[in-house]
């Protein structure tokens, strides 16, 4: 069995940094990310705004991620890609699932920086079919900018997150038509730099106190039913899309399996947005930093 100083499990933003933070100080670190490459979900992010209050630049998450990708390659940072970490145990060992089969490993302390999951249309009670087209806000941005799919030609977005007016404007910029960003709230959500970069720049039709109430179609999305929440008035939107973009929720499921949802061993530290969903990346990478110096 091969022994580590430190496991750290995920390799985007906060992974990525706390590893190398480690290895800095001497510490034998392994990295385990289950995608092909290491940067999470910075590798999908074609948009600028990332790095600019980090690295005093405006990068896209491609390029932010290839500055730590980079700087892991010049540590001793033992990196496994394509490999999930499948168990923790108490016994400090972790089980680990990858090209090389089965492996267990040892360590003396740990980094979770899994990230998050998005909250999925199943999580939100709408009723109607379940027809294509229908995709979390983070799997569009994956099947655009990665597979180089087409998410569909008219869109309703509903929430108005980050990722929702991100993935609006990437819509318009593409010759799609977003037929209307839905918002419960009375005001949007998300960072003020992206409602007036997004939703202003590019006319993005909103409605505010305003949830989908059922998806229509068979085969293929033909509309959705709208709810007003302040007048209960409700109304069908053609479209053949619909983006749900309602919230990220931090992946623990690794700690809560090991703890059964109770307190955390000393030796087990959550990282990035697997702590809590940050608003920007560069706050990820300087909270991880000090953390990979620290454990």
């Amino acid at each position: 069995m091969e022994k580590f100083e430190l496991l750290v499990v995920g390799g985007g933003a906060a992974g990525m940094a706390a590893a190398v933070a480690a290895a800095r100080k001497g510490r034998t670190v392994l990295l385990a990310e289950r995608e092909p490459a290491p940067g999470g979900i910075l590798n999908q992010c074609i948009h600028r705004g990332f790095g600019r209050s980090f690295f005093g630049e405006d990068l896209n998450g491609v390029e932010y991620a290839r500055r730590f990708a980079e700087e892991l390659e010049r540590t001793s940072v033992t990196l496994w890609t394509g490999t999930e970490v499948l168990e923790l145990r108490a016994d400090r060992t972790a089980l680990l699932s990858g090209r090389a089969g089965l492996r267990r490993v040892s360590f003396d302390s740990c980094i979770l920086a899994a990230g998050c999951s998005e909250r999925t249309l199943d999580a939100l009670h709408v009723a109607g079919t379940r027809p294509a087209g229908v995709f979390t806000a983070g799997t569009a941005q994956r099947l655009m900018n990665i597979g180089h799919y087409s998410a569909g030609n008219a869109a309703v977005i509903l929430g108005s997150g980050d990722v929702g007016q991100i993935m609006a404007r990437q819509l318009v910029q593409s010759g799609r038509r977003v037929v209307a960003l839905a918002e419960q709230a009375a005001s949007l959500g998300g960072l003020a730099r992206n409602r007036r970069e997004c939703v202003e720049a590019y006319h993005i039709p909103v409605l505010l106190r305003t949830t989908v109430e059922e998806v229509l179609g068979t085969g293929r999305v033909s509309g959705v039913i709208l709810r007003d929440l302040e007048t209960g008035r409700r109304w069908e939107e053609p479209c053949d899309t619909l983006i749900i973009a309602a919230g990220l929720i931090p992946d623990r499921t690794l700690a809560n399996r090991l703890t059964g949802g109770g307190p955390l061993p000393g030796w087990l530290k959550l990282c990035g947005n697997c702590d809590y969903v940050h608003d920007i990346v560069d706050a990820v990478t300087r909270e991880a930093l000090a953390l990979g110096e620290k454990v």
